[in-house]
């Protein structure tokens, strides 16, 4: 009786981490179930823009099971759409070649020989809300950055994990600062033990990552309950999840950043789409 119960929990603990998976020709998504979790420092080690933790409920949404690779933003910049103005915010596409690294090799841009799986990078957050609108056209789903509280759910669960793995680090999980001799991206995927709860890799670490969210250091204080999108306007927008430029502190779940969105030169920034159900 007993081994029976221990073999149930086992495959129900399979069952658990086995992520819902989604693709529309454009790269896997993974579902992240409607809920509530815990938002924020839940372990007194933060920053004070991270605080007070909150509890937030989200619908269902699916994002990206990597950060959007060279190979899957080479089909946007290879596209007639991609200088199309209706995608662009403000209706002003970013002309491809201002896009820095992008012939890179050090930086393994994806102008350069194998760097198909490598993660884009450089992209402002205007390139990247013109590449959901492209991805909503092109599949009739809705495409878009996820937003801030979306971003921290996809990679810490509800059972408010410091990490999208746990509650330690080491350079086994992560790509950071220190890691390599010359610090840099990885290869999306690089990192399996790294997986969030719902099967999101790279969530810590080798690129920060857009959010919808523009960035207000105490906004957390007047925050919704439901399905938060950030203040109504503001200078930056957000980013998470820290970089491979960036000490291992910079990788936790409820780590709060923040960059200006026109600029073109954030090294250590990429993207992270989510889809609407």
């Amino acid at each position: 009786m007993r081994k029976g119960l221990i073999a149930l929990l086992a495959i129900q603990a399979v069952w658990a981490a086995a992520p819902t998976v989604a693709d529309d020709g454009y790269g896997e998504l993974v579902l992240v179930p409607a809920g509530a979790f815990r938002m924020g420092d839940n372990f007194g080690d933060g920053e004070p823009r991270e605080r007070p933790a909150h509890v937030v409920e989200l619908d269902a949404f699916y994002v990206g099971r990597t950060e959007v690779t060279n190979a899957q933003w080479r089909k946007f910049r290879d596209d007639p759409g991609y200088d199309d103005p209706k995608f662009w915010p403000g209706g002003r596409p970013v002309p491809k070649d201002q896009i820095p690294y992008w012939t890179q090799a050090n930086n393994h841009g994806g102008g350069t020989p194998d760097s198909d799986n490598y993660p884009m990078m450089g992209v402002n957050w205007d390139s990247a809300v013109a590449y959901c609108n492209w991805l909503s056209a092109k599949t009739g789903k809705k495409y878009r950055l996820p937003t801030e509280a979306e971003w921290e759910k996809a990679a810490r669960g509800t059972d408010q994990r410091r990490y999208p793995w746990g509650n330690s680090i080491d350079p086994s999980y992560a790509n950071f600062v220190g890691t390599q001799q010359f610090d840099t991206s990885r290869p999306v995927g690089f990192f399996k033990s790294g997986a969030s709860p719902y099967g999101a890799l790279d969530m810590a670490g080798n690129l920060m990552e857009w959010c919808q969210d523009w960035y207000a250091r105490d906004y957390y204080a007047s925050s919704p309950k439901k399905n938060p999108k950030g203040p109504a306007a503001g200078a930056y927008r957000v980013v998470r999840g820290g970089s491979f430029f960036l000490d291992s502190f910079d990788l936790r779940t409820y780590a709060r950043s923040a960059a200006w969105p026109s600029f073109l030169g954030h090294r250590m920034i990429g993207l992270r789409v989510a889809r609407e159900p």
